[in-house]
Parts: structure tokens; sequence; C-alpha cells
């Protein structure tokens, strides 16, 4: 569902997560020896969530009748003290809507970095509940019921709830948790979730990106209870910062590029 400009971007829809995806647990990191605390955007569970660029105004760098490339700065703040220059381009082909972010270092010190995106997956008519989930992921991060803090990686066989290596239906679950050991086609792993009537949605992404999280979105307004399926291939776990796990370090002018389509089945 679209938005106003000017209203306020509901529940994360359509953003890029940088320069960090998901969850900083208490805002506090340690990065090279240095410890940060970065302001707590979740309040009700006191986390740093979803990175510093959700509320940035992008500015276009370039379009075609295709495609648009928007670009903005991550400033050395209180917490993350770094400096990145992030452009993403959007473009749209036969194939679907492909999203490239491309991150450079544009400071004078290694910073660490991460990202992902939060869409809304919709199979069509109806909401989560109607509709039917492939995602070929082996293992789930166990997290804590009321802060979502990372406990520790199981395989998704020790939990046929969240196996959905087969399609099969999402039925009432409540899914909100990050998925890895992916598996992949040629270097891609791919997420569908389709409609009884038989329309759908597919993502898929590369190797940049081993995680991937997935939310029933389940909301305390009725207008966007379960609408949609938040699918964010993330380049690493939440807390990331924090546990080194597949953190990205980029050295002063490094890039990283990260990409993902997304298409109509």
């Amino acid at each position: 569902m679209p938005f106003d400009e000017d209203a306020i971007r509901p529940v994360y829809r359509g953003a890029i997560l940088a320069p960090w995806p998901n969850r900083v647990v208490d805002g506090r990191y340690e990065f090279d020896g240095a410890e940060h605390q970065l302001p707590l955007t979740e309040p009700d569970r006191g986390h740093a969530l979803h990175g510093l660029l959700v509320w940035a105004r992008w500015h276009v760098a370039s379009s075609t009748s295709a495609s648009v490339r928007l670009e903005a700065e991550v400033v050395p703040s209180d917490g993350y003290p770094f400096a990145l220059d992030v452009a993403v381009t959007y473009a749209l082909d036969d194939g679907g809507l492909t999203t490239t972010v491309d991150a450079t270092n544009a400071g004078s010190k290694a910073a660490p970095y991460g990202t992902a995106p939060h869409p809304y997956l919709s199979a069509g008519p109806g909401r989560v509940d109607d509709w039917t989930l492939t995602l070929p992921a082996a293992d789930y991060l166990e997290v804590t019921e009321e802060r979502l803090i990372p406990v520790a990686t199981h395989p998704v066989a020790t939990h046929r709830d969240f196996d959905f290596r087969s399609a099969k239906p999402i039925g009432d679950l409540f899914l909100d948790h990050a998925f890895t050991g992916l598996e992949r086609d040629g270097g891609t792993s791919t997420v569908t979730v389709t409609a009884p009537g038989g329309t759908g949605v597919a993502m898929s992404w590369g190797t940049e990106l081993p995680w991937v999280q997935v939310h029933t979105a389940d909301r305390p307004e009725p207008e966007l209870d379960r609408l949609g399926l938040a699918v964010e291939p993330m380049t690493c776990p939440p807390d990331a910062f924090s546990s080194g796990t597949d953190l990205v370090r980029l050295e002063p002018g490094q890039a990283h590029t990260a990409a993902w389509t997304i298409s109509a089945l």
C-alpha cells in the first residue's frame, strides 16, 4: 500500500536499512576498542532499530524511464562516528524490480556496516494467514519473547513450525525471526509467497545477504495487522554490531554492494 510523501512511513514500509539492519541490543556496541551508545529508536524494547537512513531525505542523482538512483549521506554522529556515502538504484524490467545498495566509507577510519530492505510482500487477496510461504532456510535465530534479543541459532528441523523449505500455509503462525543456512540456486536464494487463487510474489538475492528476517506484521492496528509479509534479506543478523557475526568492516574508501529483486509470479 502506498503512503503520502508527507506522511510518517508506516511500519518501516519499503525502507532501506543502513548502516545496520534490525536491532542493536540496548544500542551499545564496541568497535576497534571504542565503546559506542546509539540513540534508542525502539523505546518499548530498548534497542537501536533499523539504522540511520529510514527517515533521511534521499536526493535523485540520475534517472531513466525505468530506473532511478538515489543518494544520501550517513554523517558522523553520537553512537556512529563514521561517514558513509550510500546510493540506492531501483531498476524495473521484465524480471521485476531490482534494488541495489552501494555504500562507500567516506571517512578516515574503518566503519561497521550492514544493510537490508524492509518490504512487505503481498501475494494478492487476503492477508498473511491466507498465503503459502516457501523459505529455503535451514536454520533460525531464537530470540527472547519480550525484547527479541538473539539467543542461539537452531536447525528449523527442531522447530517444525519454522520449516518452510517446502511450501506450506502460514496460517496464524507468528514470525519475527531471522533465518540463515540459505539454500541457493546458482548463488541465489528465493522466497515465494502465494495466494490460494494462484497469484504471488518472489524475492531473490545473492550471497552477500546470508540472513533474512521474516515477520508476519502482527500489529494492533486492524488496517495494518498481518497485511503483508515482511521479508528482509540482511548482510548480518540482529545485533551484529555487538556479536560481530557477518558484520561488514568497511575500510576508508572501501565499497560494499548488495542487491535483491522482487517479481510477480
